[in-house]
């Protein structure tokens, strides 16, 4: 049978470009290799990770944030197995979601590895060792991303003892000494589950900062937040061993800018240094399509590679690997083969960070309006401030709006509190729209509310704010 559209990986960037051509009237098959849909996020990642999040809130909670409440409880007890079992229904809820709407949109769905055999044809390998092809008009290639490991370190990945992101959602018991190499968000979220769970968390970050990419202000108050929270960083650090010994591990590393050498004792170590695209045994190479300097599919503005036809979207092309951003490519590109005008603005692309509090941020840091040049001015709210952050025990953080000296249109946002991933998307929608800080001061916030905070930042960035 002959398709509008072969989507090979049906994570966030390739289940919703599925739905969406299919909407448009487009006949649609998905390739996929595990035995359900979603791909790494729902199945592995983003979604089981949030569920083990609010989980372990929850017990922190329990255990030293309620009495102050004057919500006397005795000392809460951790059934892990229970959390785990949670964790595992949340993600067979998803992943069977996804199922029904492939069902419901009349999309048809193969279990297996697929392959580019060039202009219009996929294989499919099922588990079984059977190939069948498969023409189509249009193939796309949305086979997310994988672990990248320790750049110039072999490391021998268990999942047991030493784990990536994979096997840290599924330990069988809270260790007592947990290192993270990486402090990015994968590292810093789920260190964040298990220190609140009772291990000892140690991250060790090459960078002199964690969240690299992230606005420094932020980084350095999160970092604050983060220690007294009982997280311990090694900053500056390259890890230089990962081994096995005895029933843990060791991790060495040496300061970046010199200095003596260390070695911890780990019971169970995260490696959480990255992802890097998923491109191998996709007959890529075979096929002739082009790929860029960092291993990615180099595609055009419209999605498509060197090859017609052939397109690439999500954690396997340019750009930050970020289910979202994955979505919003996988539904410009079904516009376009649907022959309609799909277009993603990459400069409106929120990131979230959900650990206890959240950070959040979208549009440029400072630290990137200073490199560019650019004029800006800016304005700072504390949530120590806002009434609703005081009667919810949550004001720690801040917000910062970041907006152009001369026109004031809004160039960025960044967050640390509670709520900040979900507060972000006000800042989002008025940044989609060319929006001013004048334009989000002037707008009427519900009292008394987090979102106050917002509002107060932009009054900060043009005028003065209210209530500091």
């Amino acid at each position: 049978m002959a398709y509008d559209v072969i989507i090979i990986g049906s994570g966030p960037g390739g289940y919703v470009c599925a739905i969406k051509a299919a909407q448009l009237g487009l006949k649609v098959a998905v390739v996929e290799k595990r035995p359900t849909f979603g791909g790494t996020c729902l199945n592995i990642g983003c979604i089981p990770s949030k569920a083990l999040l609010h989980a372990s809130e929850v017990f922190a909670h329990a255990s030293h944030g309620m009495d102050s409440l004057g919500v006397e409880t005795g000392k809460p007890k951790l059934n892990l197995a229970k959390m785990m079992a949670h964790k595992d229904a949340t993600v067979k809820s998803n992943v069977e979601g996804v199922a029904f709407l492939f069902k419901k949109n009349k999309i048809d769905s193969f279990i297996g590895h697929g392959k580019l055999l060039g202009e219009g044809k996929v294989c499919v390998t099922s588990d079984d060792g059977k190939q069948t092809e498969y023409e189509a008009k249009n193939v796309v290639i949305a086979t997310g991303s994988d672990v990248a490991g320790i750049p110039g370190l072999k490391v021998d990945i268990d999942e047991k003892v030493i784990v990536s992101s994979t096997g840290a959602i599924a330990l069988e018991k809270v260790p007592e000494h947990l290192v993270v190499v990486g402090g990015g968000v994968i590292g810093l979220e789920l260190g964040s589950v298990w220190a609140r769970l009772g291990a000892k968390v140690t991250v060790v970050e090459f960078l002199d900062k964690i969240l690299g990419g992230m606005d420094g202000e932020v980084s350095k108050q999160f970092q604050r937040i983060l220690a007294k929270q009982g997280m311990t960083f090694k900053l500056g650090a390259k890890v230089t061993d990962v081994k096995k010994s005895g029933k843990g591990a060791k991790v060495s590393f040496e300061p970046v800018k010199g200095g003596d050498a260390e070695t911890v004792d780990a019971d169970v170590v995260l490696i959480a240094t990255g992802r890097k695209p998923f491109t191998e045994g996709l007959g890529l190479e075979e096929a002739g399509v082009v790929l860029d300097e960092r291993g990615r599919v180099r595609t055009d503005h419209h999605y498509q590679t060197n090859i017609p036809g052939v397109y690439a979207i999500g954690d396997v092309i340019a750009g930050p690997m970020l289910a979202h951003k994955a979505e919003d490519e996988g539904v410009a590109l079904a516009e376009i083969m649907a022959g309609q005008a799909g277009h993603v603005n990459y400069d409106v692309i929120p990131g979230v960070v959900y650990t206890q509090p959240e950070v959040a941020s979208v549009g440029k840091t400072e630290e990137e309006l200073k490199q560019a040049g650019v004029s800006y001015k800016s304005g700072k709210f504390p949530f120590s401030a806002n009434g609703r952050a005081r009667a919810m025990q949550a004001s720690d953080g801040f917000v910062k709006v970041l907006a152009d000296a001369a026109t004031d249109r809004v160039l960025g946002v960044h967050i640390v509190g509670f709520g900040a991933g979900e507060m972000i998307h006000e800042a989002a929608v008025l940044m989609e729209f060319g929006g001013s800080s004048e334009d989000l001061g002037r707008t009427c916030h519900a009292h008394p509310t987090m979102s106050e905070a917002v509002k107060e930042a932009a009054l900060a960035t043009f005028g003065k704010p209210i209530h500091i």
